[in-house]
């Protein structure tokens, strides 16, 4: 465990973002064993992911962001809310770009449903590659071990969000008759953007310390907007409401307590 710490920052963003994208294919590998998986298992770890993702939006990149905000002599409002906002700005404007581009065509509305999640899911992992480099590469500027253990819980949440998601692509697919081949295929690409977004993201925040406050709350923000307009509605459509509740709040408290304990 020594020698991974040891490595690089954007090594280790590289390694991290390379298992959101491994498990992101175990999800998808669901399609060779069954044709679909308990709903309220899927729901379940959608909501345990959002409420670390909530959490990890806070500890790993707002609040980090904002005390080096304050260390460069920066007002530390500014660059947190213009990143927040921004991020989720372009993530927004992603979405309804999506939507407009895949109304248009002629297909089938299960079909079309189907494109719409591929690259809903593929643009969600952007922000969220983006966000585990750029806390990676902060720790290019002093955040303890604590920050550093903390980079990789954020990798761990998103890839337990990133296993439904898998799953979520692969299947519909295959119930739409493509091959089960195929069907991991392109549900294991949706993913395949994380590791190019996480090395991107470490290398910006390691090469530009100014703009490492904004990069951190855009993540942050891009993160937030996944949470709330995708995962949260996701698994609060399951009848158990009350479970998918429990499950967010325990992955909020359980990152929380990792960022405040180890921090």
């Amino acid at each position: 465990m020594n020698g991974l710490f040891s490595l690089s920052y954007p090594l280790q963003a590289l390694l991290a973002t390379l298992f959101t994208w491994s498990v992101t294919a175990l999800g998808a590998a669901l399609v060779f064993m069954t044709r679909r998986m308990r709903p309220t298992v899927m729901d379940a770890m959608l909501g345990f992911g959002a409420g670390v993702m909530l959490a990890s939006s806070y500890w790993s990149l707002l609040a980090p962001g904002i005390d080096m905000a304050v260390s460069l002599g920066q007002a530390a409002w500014l660059p947190a809310c213009a990143g927040f906002l921004t991020g989720g700005a372009v993530l927004t404007c992603g979405d309804r770009l999506m939507q407009r581009l895949t109304a248009r065509g002629d297909m089938t509305d299960s079909r079309r449903r189907c494109v719409m999640l591929i690259t809903s899911i593929t643009l969600h992992n952007i922000p969220e590659g983006l966000a585990v480099g750029v806390a990676f590469g902060a720790l290019a500027f002093s955040m303890g071990d604590g920050g550093l253990t903390g980079a990789w819980m954020l990798a761990l949440g998103i890839g337990l969000q990133n296993f439904p998601e898998g799953a979520a692509v692969s299947l519909p697919l295959r119930r739409e008759g493509m091959g089960r081949g195929r069907a991991f295929f392109l549900g294991q690409l949706s993913g395949a953007v994380e590791p190019m977004a996480g090395v991107l993201g470490a290398l910006l925040a390691v090469g530009v310390r100014e703009i490492l406050p904004f990069l951190l709350s855009f993540a942050a923000g891009a993160m937030v907007s996944v949470v709330v307009a995708e995962l949260v509605p996701e698994s609060q459509r399951n009848p158990r409401r009350g479970l998918m509740t429990l499950a967010t709040l325990g992955g909020f408290a359980i990152m929380m307590a990792l960022d405040v304990a180890l921090g």
